[in-house]
């Protein structure tokens, strides 16, 4: 549709409502001697604050969650990716950017960012899980079944 005729149409309907508005009867209304407004309450101002705080904290929770996990943009169209991200000290991380086929390590401070190596992208490199001897929880397993199958060897 065009301007002129949303304007129109919006003209149309305009007229209608003032038409039937004239149609209908009119009920006079008592006149009130010295009205006051009404008075506001401690219960009405403590729900109008808890109101406004729930609301200022859910935009300080939106913007917590948006720093926090990152905004994710629409279309996926994106020219670089964050691949991995560790961080080194207070202020400083290590950064691995896929851009265009490339991998970027950047050393990233408070005040600079720094190429610290250029590679080329590989598939997501996966975290290595320790067999159960080296993680502690298995380790303590073994050790409990050796100590218990030596005291099984001993008994009559």
């Amino acid at each position: 549709m065009n301007l002129a005729r949303v304007s129109s149409l919006l003209a149309l309907g305009l007229h209608a409502a003032h038409a039937v508005h004239a149609a209908l009867p009119t009920v006079p209304t008592p006149v009130r001697e010295a009205a006051q407004p009404p008075a506001v309450g401690g219960a009405g101002l403590l729900q109008a604050g808890f109101g406004m705080a729930a609301v200022v904290g859910l935009i300080f929770l939106c913007a917590w969650l948006a720093r926090r996990f990152g905004l994710q943009r629409l279309g996926g169209g994106q020219v670089v990716k964050v691949v991995s991200t560790a961080m080194v000290g207070p202020r400083e991380r290590v950064v691995v950017v896929d851009v265009a086929g490339q991998w970027l390590v950047l050393g990233v401070t408070s005040s600079q960012v720094r190429t610290l190596h250029t590679l080329p992208a590989q598939a997501t490199p996966s975290v290595a899980t320790p067999t159960p001897a080296q993680n502690p929880m298995g380790l303590f397993a073994q050790k409990l079944r050796d100590s218990l199958a030596g005291k099984a060897r001993t008994a009559p």
